[in-house]
């Protein structure tokens, strides 16, 4: 009768390691799953930059610091690993296209161009996808972090060389800061 007790206390220990196992492995292949989408959007906005900045060379070619700080940190972006340095370059990236966007207000005819129109638009699709994307692989990343803390998942995890993951976070201070609307004329005096 106790061999009985002790071989089904086995068997449930078993079934309980497996189980842990089975969901710290679930949790890692989407975490590995989500980072692949994050780097396919990224990869398409990497693709669409360099049409962009022969868009704007055109009609504003002496404008050549902004122009080599996009690519510059398009350059460095691309060559990021790591969800930390990679949103480290994605925050200096996006800080140089606002500049390159900001070259549309100086020179109106550059807004006029429907190419340049279009790809400013697919570049805004992009970025909602790529956060939206971001969003979901830093959910997972929490999951897979919290279980591997979780006990008794942690002795197991410990054990098996389950690590946690790292967020892609937004780490610049001007991402994290609404953007501020102003409804004031040019020119009109504030109060």
């Amino acid at each position: 009768m106790t061999g009985i007790i002790i071989l089904v206390v086995l068997v449930l220990l078993v079934l309980l390691g497996v189980g842990m196992y089975n969901g710290l492995v679930r949790l890692k292949v989407q975490c590995d799953n989500a980072w692949a989408d994050i780097d396919v959007q990224l990869k398409r906005r990497y693709d669409l930059i360099p049409n962009l900045v022969e868009t704007v060379k055109g009609y504003a070619g002496h404008e050549k610091g902004t122009l080599e700080a996009v690519i510059n940190a398009r350059n460095r972006a691309m060559s990021a690993t790591g969800p930390a340095d990679k949103a480290q370059a994605e925050n200096m990236l996006s800080g140089a296209l606002k500049s390159l966007f900001a070259l549309s207000e100086a020179y109106p005819q550059l807004r006029a161009i429907e190419s340049f129109t279009s790809l400013q638009n697919s570049l805004t699709q992009i970025e909602d996808t790529v956060q939206n994307a971001r969003r979901y692989y830093n959910a997972v990343v929490r999951d897979l972090n919290t279980k591997i803390l979780q006990f008794p998942t942690n002795i197991f995890a410990g054990m098996l060389g389950f690590k946690e993951r790292e967020f892609f976070e937004v780490t610049s201070a001007a991402e994290r800061e609404a953007p501020k609307v102003s409804f004031s004329t040019p020119g009109a005096p504030t109060a």
